[in-house]
């Protein structure tokens, strides 16, 4: 069984119904994460979901939308921690590593809070009453820069990262593909149409793409280059013969009413498959 939770659908322009980017993809008793943007732990627990449950989490890029909420969760997931969780395991493109040691590390912006909160009595005594034990022990995470190819592989399913194209050189930027034995999502990231994803993408069943306007509107104010639009996303679902394609990272113009109304026409002209305008808080049954 699988269930995708979509967490965060929008952009770095913050709106009443989205802001930034974040999904949770439920495979049995595993939760992955995809990114971890503007109040992603908030809208965690809204969805019925808890940070200690999180054991892994995969950054597309490090772009503020996609890793703003990163230090909350990571503090937020220790602080509740009594001791007999898994580890968390945190995989991205490369400054992963480093952008961790600079949270929690030794000289961390927020080593001070977590050092306070092992040391200082009243803490102490909030981590005994949640059924911790004493001494409390550091924030103790597993932290991987990764690069193309084989991210993770556990019982039941296994996680391929690919090159996606974005803002290079300046940052890197992956896309991901879980594989199951029920079937594969695709977690295309923020991209352009480039060989690499399509390649990548091949033989999903579900799409989760960047779609951050229409596709003419970016074409002519400049804003197409490495990221999704309306037409791409739909070349892209349809190239990888994906059942449901699911649109995410919306920006404003296509989330009105009549926006959405002219990209869905769009998209299907393209596109014969389901088409899932992503709302926040939403979760899908994917198989």
């Amino acid at each position: 069984m699988a269930t995708l939770h979509l967490l965060g659908c929008g952009t770095p322009t913050p709106s009443s119904s989205r802001f930034g980017t974040s999904y949770v993809l439920c495979l049995d008793r595993d939760r992955l994460m995809f990114d971890c943007g503007p109040a992603t732990t908030y809208k965690l627990v809204r969805a019925g979901l808890w940070p200690t449950q999180i054991d892994y989490l995969f950054f597309t890029h490090h772009h503020f939308d996609h890793n703003a909420d990163y230090p909350c969760f990571l503090l937020c997931r220790w602080d509740q921690s009594i001791g007999k969780e898994n580890r968390l395991n945190v995989f991205g493109p490369r400054k992963t590593e480093q952008i961790t040691r600079r949270l929690i590390g030794p000289r961390g912006a927020f080593t001070f809070d977590w050092r306070a909160r092992v040391n200082a009595p009243v803490s102490q005594c909030v981590h005994r009453n949640r059924g911790g034990t004493l001494p409390r022990p550091a924030p103790d995470i597993a932290v991987t820069d990764v690069d193309p190819g084989i991210v993770v592989e556990r019982p039941g399913w296994a996680v391929h990262a690919a090159r996606a194209q974005h803002v290079q050189p300046w940052l890197e930027s992956l896309a991901y593909r879980v594989v199951t034995p029920g079937g594969c999502v695709f977690f295309a990231g923020d991209t352009g149409l480039c060989p690499s994803i399509i390649e990548a993408a091949a033989g999903a069943d579900v799409l989760v793409v960047n779609c951050w306007d229409h596709q003419d509107t970016m074409e002519s104010n400049g804003e197409a280059p490495g990221q999704t639009g309306t037409r791409d996303a739909a070349h892209m679902a349809r190239a990888a013969g994906a059942r449901m394609l699911v649109l995410t990272h919306i920006g404003a113009r296509l989330a009105t009413p009549e926006g959405r109304e002219h990209a869905l026409a769009e998209i299907s002209s393209i596109y014969a498959g389901q088409v899932v305008f992503g709302e926040e808080m939403t979760s899908l049954e994917l198989w």
